[in-house]
């Protein structure tokens, strides 16, 4: 599983300096720095590299300062780390290479620079807006088929646990979650059910998310997510 390499990756770019994350707008790894303005590197995981890894790495770079791409490293030694083109083509990108030992030990194949403009700035802040607003970090990189553990998620998830003890009015929830009156008006998982003007209860798929997402315990409207 790609999921496999989340962490080494991690704490590779962790030790760089970053703040790490896992599955932040579309992207396996989102690491920020703590400069003003921050300096944005993006990591995608793949079991082995392949040409649909250097062109997820030539999307990620309108989006970031440093793109990363990371795979196993082939135990026969005959995979693309092993490729003199293959390495050229990801400096001529700009594009660094990781590879994983089946220890876990990460080594720079390829290091990465930034030759290429960077060209699209709305998409670049919805991608550090996400990973500023989520969190901590509640998702592995290279997860694909279960839902993504959204900031968006995790404040409507703030919301369920603080109405689980009966039904409340928005500003007694949003206290604690910033967006509750925009999450609990959209009602995008149907968790909420409105009883009167600003007032909202919690519906049976409300209380069935809490079940697989459990949540701090809360009084009142203390509820953190998670």
């Amino acid at each position: 599983m790609e999921t496999s390499l989340y962490l080494p990756v991690k704490s590779f770019l962790e030790k760089a300096g970053y703040v790490v994350k896992g599955e932040v707008g579309g992207c396996d790894l989102v690491g920020l720095s703590n400069d003003d303005p921050p300096v944005v590197v993006v990591a995608e995981l793949k079991l082995s590299f392949n040409l649909e890894l250097i062109l997820q790495a030539v999307d990620r770079a309108t989006i970031s300062n440093e793109v990363w791409i990371a795979a196993r490293i082939s135990s026969s030694g005959r995979g693309r780390e092993a490729d003199k083109r293959y390495r050229n083509l990801c400096r001529r990108l700009g594009v660094g290479m990781l590879g994983i030992s089946d220890a876990g030990e990460v080594s720079v194949i390829v290091r990465s620079v930034s030759p290429m403009p960077r060209t699209d700035p709305k998409r670049r802040s919805r991608l550090m807006r996400e990973h500023q607003k989520r969190r901590g970090d509640p998702v592995l990189g290279g997860s694909t088929r279960t839902p993504i553990m959204t900031a968006y998620r995790q404040q409507a998830l703030a919301c369920a646990a603080t109405l689980t003890a009966g039904p409340l009015r928005v500003r007694d929830i949003g206290t604690n979650v910033p967006d509750a009156g925009k999450i609990l008006l959209s009602n995008v998982y149907g968790w909420f059910e409105r009883l009167d003007r600003g007032v909202y209860a919690l519906t049976e798929a409300g209380r069935i998310a809490l079940q697989r997402w459990p949540q701090p315990d809360v009084q009142g409207a203390s509820s953190h997510g998670t």
